[in-house]
């Protein structure tokens, strides 16, 4: 019997951290989602270790389940939305064209076409405040359209939409249309902020968003402590690395006294692995898909990558130009030209491939960037090479 209550109690553990790691890797999920049955059946359990640890709230109902998410750090652009099919980033047009989307299938009937979305989209667009700022769509240019479909995609990847009919590359073309069915539900619990953007007064983008984030202060020592714990505890989980030196005195000290604790229930409930070194913290993932970002990884832009990796990590904390880091990794592409897809050695490729290189990095928080220059955080030395040291044998 003891053995039996053993493998039960494992077996909901195992239950219980595959369900936490699946409102990780997706924190909206639709109930067709395979993790959807499991994440239902351990409700209680994950509620309260999200809301005791992080401050973070778990919707759940028949059709979708939210972890509604607070970003540790408001000022990280490193973890863009991505076209689903390119894996470009969105700039600023596709941002604002995503919110005018939300915003006309808020309103919209249970199903819709992309041009009827589209036309919602340009009456959006020809807000007088949004034509101040400089936003233009009138739906006028291929590349518009081409902008709005990727949103589209955007939608139908987070289960927003679902087609019907048709398909985007039609409406790209301007020779067809599609149809969607629009999952309410999902679109009301996609928003994840403490308060309705309609309820923020302040003016500016900052003000606006230090605002739509507001937490009210604690009053209490305990609620001091239970704070701090929430931000840390959420940046382990949301940031590759939490380096010592970005926290304030208060969270270091807080840290110092309870990393062992902190780290052990985040492994407890995930299966990461806490590697702590001088300069910080950072939760290892020994299965490796609770990341958007992987360093190594195949092909001629994961080469690179770790090729610039180990450059900088052998010149230590110093600033190198972005020119020096152009002309290396062109000297690589020459050196591995046999194995390196074949425009790799165009005349200013090397300048993309730094750049998506330089933007992996970052994500990982292994390099700063700044004034034209790249200088390696300390995470990044784990990809310096050694000297092989040779023991003789006796």
């Amino acid at each position: 019997m003891s053995a039996l209550g053993d493998a039960m109690s494992a077996s909901r553990a195992d239950e219980l951290r595959r369900a936490a790691r699946a409102l990780l890797r997706r924190p909206l999920l639709r109930a067709t989602d395979p993790s959807f049955v499991l994440i239902r059946r351990y409700v209680p359990d994950l509620r309260d270790w999200f809301d005791r640890n992080t401050g973070w709230r778990l919707h759940i109902d028949s059709e979708v389940a939210r972890l509604v998410k607070q970003p540790a750090d408001t000022t990280d652009t490193t973890h863009p939305a991505r076209d689903v099919r390119s894996k470009q980033p969105f700039g600023r047009r596709r941002y604002v064209l995503t919110c005018l989307a939300l915003a006309a299938l808020e309103r919209a009937d249970a199903q819709i076409t992309l041009g009827r979305l589209a036309e919602q989209v340009v009456l959006g667009a020809a807000d007088p405040e949004l034509v101040t700022a400089g936003v233009e769509f009138t739906l006028s240019s291929r590349a518009e359209r081409s902008d709005l479909a990727t949103v589209v995609r955007l939608l139908l990847d987070l289960g927003v939409l679902t087609r019907v009919a048709g398909d985007e590359e039609a409406f790209v073309k301007d020779t067809g249309d599609a149809l969607y069915d629009v999952r309410r539900r999902v679109l009301s619990a996609l928003l994840a902020a403490p308060r309705g953007p309609s309820t923020v007064t302040a003016q500016g983008f900052e003000d606006r968003l230090a605002a739509l984030l507001y937490e009210i202060p604690p009053t209490t020592d305990d609620l001091r402590n239970q704070r701090i714990r929430h931000r840390l505890t959420r940046r382990l989980l949301d940031e590759p690395v939490l380096y010592y030196e970005e926290l304030d005195d208060a969270e270091r000290a807080y840290l110092t006294s309870q990393r062992a604790a902190i780290t052990a229930r985040i492994t407890e409930l995930t299966g990461l692995v806490a590697e702590t070194r001088a300069e910080g913290i950072a939760m290892v993932d020994p299965f490796d898909d609770l990341t958007d970002v992987r360093m190594p990884e195949s092909g001629t832009e994961g080469h690179a990558t770790l090729l610039l990796a180990e450059h900088l990590a052998q010149h230590g904390n110093r600033a190198l130009p972005l020119e020096e880091l152009h002309q290396y990794l062109r000297r690589k592409a020459d050196e591995h030209r046999t194995y390196w897809r074949r425009n790799a050695t165009d005349p200013g490729a090397e300048v993309e491939l730094t750049e998506t290189a330089l933007g992996r990095l970052a994500a990982l928080r292994l390099v700063d960037r700044a004034d034209g220059a790249v200088t390696a955080l300390p995470a990044l030395s784990r990809y310096a090479l050694a000297e092989p040291t040779i023991q003789e044998t006796k």
